[in-house]
């Protein structure tokens, strides 16, 4: 009996099998099956093998056909944060969230020059300190999954324009700034921004020639509400026509280490002169940005540039590392990092876009990449 040497049960077993097939990391998952086979009989060996093997090699079919679906890992960085694999399994339900720009907390904010000149509260005492907290929360939603279904259409849309699929997305995030350290006048929060997003996401997943692999990932267009939902004086919003291209090169096939770059772009839709809390936003924020990614070793590294492209030169900079935890201790959290930001420039909010900001922050991120 294959169980006579196996210290537990066989829905024990099973679940231990399950729990291998999970595992994403190459490593992790070999040793959890080393494991499990090290503590059966070498009689038993070779029939735990091939179920361990119909346990780690799960096989989905695409909607409507019976090929086998690529693996999670086979697809980049980018394909896997706009679904670009159109997994039947994850649409089917009915309400799933996924990633979209970095989700994070971070207690340690310290801002060595904080704008002065707004109030924290109706009572003029209350200025802000130089260290906040500073955490982010942002996500996106998929309502139209692949908006063009007719096969001929895509045939002819994909040979004369080389998108592959339409879908619309709404996004959402919601960055704050929070006196958590400023007791003396209750710690309130000095600043939250809202920003909702609709995007029409073409999926393009076209290499480029002579770039070594570097693929056009996506193009985007949309629109882009941005406010902070205060009272005047204090009150800022703006609303934007967004198009942001995506570029991308994975070093290894299956591999997260790659890097990539994001152009964001945008245009502002006017406002009557009496409503409008910022008038001169663009002056400060300009007309768009640049994003570069790099993932090594399971390492994240960015930098954010902005310049309003005049001659006063303002602009921004934000450059970011992060590690995850189970990168230290692979007991440790492996969707949680360790995360540092610098930022430098105007914009940072949008209570402050036109005052310049000086900061070093250090928390913890959600990790979205592996």
């Amino acid at each position: 009996m294959i169980f006579g040497a196996f210290p537990c049960t066989a829905a024990e077993m099973d679940e231990h099998l399950t729990r291998c097939s999970r595992l994403e990391d190459d490593a992790e998952r070999l040793n959890c099956f080393d494991e499990l086979v090290n503590r059966l009989s070498p009689a038993n060996r070779e029939v735990t093998s091939s179920t361990i093997e119909k346990k780690a090699a799960p096989t989905v079919t695409m909607e409507g056909t019976n090929s086998v679906t690529p693996d999670r890992e086979a697809l980049s960085v980018m394909e896997r944060h706009w679904d670009m694999r159109l997994e039947p399994r994850r649409e089917g339900s009915f309400f799933v969230l996924w990633p979209y720009r970095p989700s994070y907390f971070l207690p340690v904010a310290y801002n060595s020059s904080p704008n002065k000149d707004a109030a924290l509260d109706f009572d003029p005492r209350a200025k802000a300190m130089h260290n906040e907290v500073k955490f982010q929360l942002s996500f996106k939603v998929k309502l139209w999954r692949d908006i063009i279904r007719s096969k001929a259409v895509k045939e002819v849309i994909e040979k004369n324009t080389g998108i592959r699929g339409i879908d619309l997305w709404v996004a959402y995030t919601q960055q704050s700034f929070w006196q958590l350290y400023n007791s003396e006048f209750s710690a309130p929060f000095r600043e939250t921004n809202y920003e909702p997003e609709l995007l029409l996401n073409l999926r393009m997943q076209r290499e480029i020639p002579y770039l070594m692999g570097t693929k056009l990932q996506f193009i985007n267009f949309g629109f882009n509400h941005q406010s902070n939902g205060r009272s005047e004086p204090l009150s800022r919003s703006w609303n934007r026509i967004v198009a942001n291209v995506a570029i991308e090169r994975p070093f290894s096939p299956g591999k997260a280490d790659s890097w990539g770059l994001l152009a964001k772009t945008w245009v502002r839709i006017p406002e009557d002169d009496a409503g409008d809390d910022n008038p001169d936003i663009t002056d400060y924020m300009g007309y768009g940005e640049l994003w570069g990614t790099l993932y090594l070793k399971k390492q994240r590294f960015a930098a954010m540039l902005r310049n309003n492209l005049r001659s006063d030169n303002r602009g921004a900079v934000q450059l970011e590392w992060s590690v995850p935890l189970s990168a230290i201790h692979r007991r440790l959290a492996n969707k949680i990092s360790l995360y540092v930001q610098y930022f430098n420039g105007y914009g940072e909010s949008l209570l402050d876009y036109n005052k310049s900001t000086n900061r070093i922050s250090a928390g913890v991120m959600l990790a979205d990449w592996n």
